[in-house]
C-alpha cells in the first residue's frame, strides 16, 4: 500500500512538472521549439476536465442521498433557516459546475448573437423541465394520482435555478468585454465579469434591506385551525411592518415572491417548519398553537435568491477562466486556492457580524462561503483525478457527472423509486422501499 502511495505521489510530481512552460528565456528565439509548445498546449486544452465530470457526479450523489436519507438523518437535510448542513451545500455546486463548464464551451465565440441565441434556447428547456418535474405533473411514491392542478403548480425550482444562474454567467461570457494582455492581473482581466457579480449582488442588497414588508394574509385550505374561515379555509395573519427582516415571516425574498409568483405557486413545504416555533407534530403537521407563518409556504428558489445564485454561477465561470488561462497544474491549483480561501475568509467575516448563513435566502454570507467549499472540493478532486491520475477510484461518480441531467431526472420523477418498487415477493408491500422504511428508517 505504501508504494502504491509514494508511487502516486511520484505521478503527481511528474504530472505538474510537465505542465509547466516547455520553453526557457534562451530559447525563445527557437520558432521550431515554439510551434511544438503551441501544438503541446492545443491538445492539453482540448483534453476533457475528468474532475468536473467527477465534481458534477458528486453533486448529483449528495443529491440523492440527503432526498431519501434527510428525513432520517436531519443532520444532513436542509437547515431549518440559518445555518449549514450537508444538503445546503448542493445547489452551490451545481451553480458551480455550470458555470466552470461555460468557460470551457465558450472558450472560443465566433459569433456572438449565434452563441446567445443557443444559450438563451437552452436555458429556457432547462427551465420548462424543471417545471415539469418540481410542478408535479408526475406521482409520487405514495401517490398515484396523475396530472397536476395548474392554479397551484410550482414554478420555480432546482433546474429554474440553474437555468436562471447558466443565462446570466452565459450573457456574461459572451457579451461583456476582456483584456487580452497575457501579463496582466487575473482578476484585471475579467474584471467586468466581477463588476456583474458586484452589481447583482448590490441589487440583492438593495432589496433586501431596502423594501418594506407589510402585514399579509394568506388562505390555508388544510389547516384545522378554528380560526376565521372563508369559503371552507382558514384565513392567517402575518404581522410585519418592517425593513430588512431575514427571518422566516417578514423577508422580503418571501414579498416579492408572494406579489410576482403568487403565494399558490411556492413550495407548500419550506424547511422553516422544522424549526421548534412551529411546533411540527410526529405526523408532520404544524399544530394551532404555532406562529401564523409556520403555514405559509415559501420559495426557496425564488426571484431576489436568484440574483445570488447568478453571481454564484458566475464565480464558478472565473474557476473555469483559471483553467483555460493557466496551462500549469502548479498555477491552477495555486489560484483556485487563493480565490477559495479569500472567499471562505470574507464570508465568515459577514457571517459573524450579522449577515447569517442562509441557503433559503442566499444571502451574501452563503455565497461566498458556499462559492468555496465548491471551489476547495474541485480543487482536491483535480489533484486526485487530473493530477495524480486516481480516475478509477473516482470511476463511478465521473459516470455520474457525464449522465447527471438524466440521473436528475429519473430521480426527482420518482421512475427509480417507482420501478424499485414494483419488485416485491407476495405481497405488494413485502417491496425493497418498503422494507428499508420499515425496518431501518422507522428504527
Amino acid at each position: 500500500m505504501s508504494a502504491f502511495f509514494s508511487k502516486s505521489s511520484l505521478n503527481c510530481r511528474r504530472k505538474m512538472a510537465e505542465n509547466q512552460p516547455l520553453l526557457n528565456d534562451h530559447q525563445a528565439d527557437d520558432e521550431e521549439l515554439q510551434q511544438q509548445h503551441l501544438i503541446v498546449v492545443e491538445k492539453k486544452t482540448n483534453l476533457r476536465i475528468a474532475s468536473l465530470d467527477v465534481f458534477r457526479g458528486l453533486s448529483i450523489f449528495l443529491m440523492v442521498l440527503v432526498d431519501y436519507a434527510g428525513s432520517s438523518l436531519p443532520v444532513i437535510a436542509h437547515a431549518p433557516w440559518n445555518g449549514l448542513h450537508l444538503a445546503d451545500f448542493v445547489m452551490p455546486m451545481f451553480l458551480f459546475a455550470a458555470g466552470v463548464s461555460l468557460a470551457i464551451v465558450y472558450k472560443k465565440i465566433p459569433n456572438r448573437c449565434e452563441a446567445t441565441w443557443k444559450a438563451v434556447v437552452r436555458a429556457m428547456k432547462l427551465f420548462l423541465l424543471g417545471v415539469f418535474l418540481q410542478g408535479g405533473y408526475l406521482h409520487g411514491i405514495t401517490s398515484l394520482t396523475y396530472g397536476v392542478d395548474v392554479e397551484r403548480i410550482r414554478v420555480l425550482g432546482i433546474l429554474q435555478r440553474i437555468a436562471i444562474g447558466y443565462i446570466a454567467a452565459a450573457l456574461c461570457e459572451i457579451w461583456l468585454p476582456r483584456q487580452t494582455f497575457r501579463k496582466e492581473p487575473f482578476f484585471k482581466i475579467y474584471i467586468w465579469h466581477w463588476c456583474a457579480v458586484i452589481l447583482l449582488s448590490a441589487i440583492y442588497i438593495g432589496l433586501t434591506y431596502g423594501l418594506y414588508v407589510a402585514d399579509w394574509q394568506f388562505k390555508d385550505l388544510h389547516s384545522l385551525s378554528s380560526l376565521i374561515s372563508e369559503n371552507g379555509s382558514t384565513v392567517h395573519t402575518v404581522t410585519c411592518s418592517t425593513r430588512g427582516d431575514l427571518g422566516p415571516a417578514c423577508n422580503a425574498a418571501g414579498m416579492i415572491d408572494r406579489y410576482v409568483l403568487g403565494i399558490d405557486h411556492l413550495y407548500q413545504k419550506p424547511a422553516y417548519r422544522n424549526l421548534k416555533e412551529c411546533n411540527i407534530s410526529n405526523g408532520g403537521q404544524v399544530l394551532e398553537s404555532s406562529p401564523s407563518w409556520c403555514y405559509a409556504p415559501f420559495e426557496p428558489e425564488g426571484i431576489l435568491s436568484s440574483f445570488t445564485a447568478s453571481a454564484a454561477c458566475i464565480i464558478g465561470l472565473q474557476y473555469g477562466h483559471i483553467l483555460i488561462e493557466f496551462k500549469g497544474h502548479k498555477d491552477r491549483l495555486s489560484n483556485w486556492s487563493l480565490v477559495s480561501i479569500m472567499f471562505l475568509i470574507l464570508g465568515s467575516i459577514l457571517a459573524l457580524i450579522g449577515i447569517p448563513l442562509n441557503k433559503a435566502l442566499y444571502t451574501i454570507s452563503y455565497l461566498l462561503v458556499t462559492s468555496a467549499a465548491s471551489g476547495i472540493t474541485f480543487c482536491a478532486l483535480y489533484l486526485l483525478v487530473d493530477v495524480c491520475g486516481w480516475r478509477r477510484i473516482a470511476f463511478a461518480f465521473e459516470w455520474m457527472g457525464k449522465h447527471s441531467l438524466s440521473i436528475f431526472i429519473l430521480v426527482t420523477s420518482n421512475l427509480v423509486v417507482i420501478v424499485v418498487q414494483g419488485f416485491y415477493w407476495k405481497s405488494p408491500h413485502n417491496n425493497i422501499i418498503y422494507w428499508i422504511v420499515s425496518h431501518i428508517v422507522q428504527k
